[in-house]
């Protein structure tokens, strides 16, 4: 679909990112392409990431998008420079910065809990995104690496997702940082649980501000559009269309699979 926004994630985690995008951006076109096949991207190396990240831009490029939105926190943190280099004809936005500008806007004195993959936690986008905005800020990270799993499998609450998520978040409790971040596009899902697990904690999630930043750039050369929406996998069409409806917040009802070898 020419002159769309393409959006890609590892998996169903970037619906978040483009439920937030079609809020403010209501009457544009978008692709989505979510590489179900090859999830996660958390616990390859750069190397791969960066691979599997440019093939799955590629397609989107392909297709005609006038605009790339790189929804995935691992392929941001990892691959976006590289992604904006190799693809330099349209804007390439990534969900690292935007997310690292709220955390540090509004966290306190007690710093900010980033939970992500293992791949961006290791490499440190996040920290090091927070701070050059906040020198004297305090960055803790956690690796959650079987939430995006949990996600994609509609498990978002009950006995397992609690021992999961407890078992991360061991260590910090309401004494320690006020705000957590929500490193993983994926993450969302759990917002509840983590309210409950932690009360009166302040939630950062960069899907929102991802599409206020797209929406700021894009709002300005607004496009003669539809409001379509064209949704790719590379695998299980049947889940996607189950359980992506609770990343988007609405039902998906067709899905083209695609292969990106």
């Amino acid at each position: 679909m020419r002159d769309s926004i393409g959006v890609f994630d590892s998996g169903m985690g970037g619906l978040t990112v483009l439920r937030a995008l079609r809020k403010h951006l209501p009457g544009e076109n978008f692709v989505y392409l979510g590489d179900t096949a090859r999830l996660p991207y958390g616990t390859k190396s750069p190397q791969t990431v960066i691979r599997y990240a440019e093939h799955a831009a590629g397609v989107l490029i392909d297709r005609g998008v006038r605009a790339l939105v790189v929804a995935c926190n691992t392929a941001s943190g990892i691959a976006l420079e590289h992604l904006r280099a190799k693809y330099s004809t349209v804007p390439v936005f990534g969900v690292v910065h935007p997310g690292a500008e709220a955390a540090s806007a509004t966290m306190d004195e007690s710093g900010v809990l980033v939970l992500a993959t293992e791949s961006t936690v290791a490499g440190g986008a996040y920290q090091k995104a927070i701070s050059r905005l906040r020198r004297d800020a305090r960055v803790y990270a956690r690796a959650c690496p079987l939430w995006v799993t949990l996600a994609e499998q509609g498990i978002v609450d009950g006995p397992l997702t609690a021992a999961v998520v407890d078992h991360d978040l061991r260590g910090f409790d309401a004494e320690g940082p006020s705000t957590i971040l929500l490193g993983c596009t994926h993450y969302p899902v759990f917002k509840g649980y983590l309210r409950k697990r932690l009360p009166g904690i302040h939630i950062v999630d960069s899907a929102e501000t991802t599409a206020l930043v797209v929406s700021a750039v894009l709002g300005r050369n607004k496009q003669t559009s539809t409001g379509e929406e064209v949704f790719l996998a590379t695998d299980g069409i049947g889940r996607f269309k189950r359980v992506g409806r609770y990343f988007l917040g609405r039902p998906i009802n067709d899905v083209e699979l695609i292969d990106l070898q």
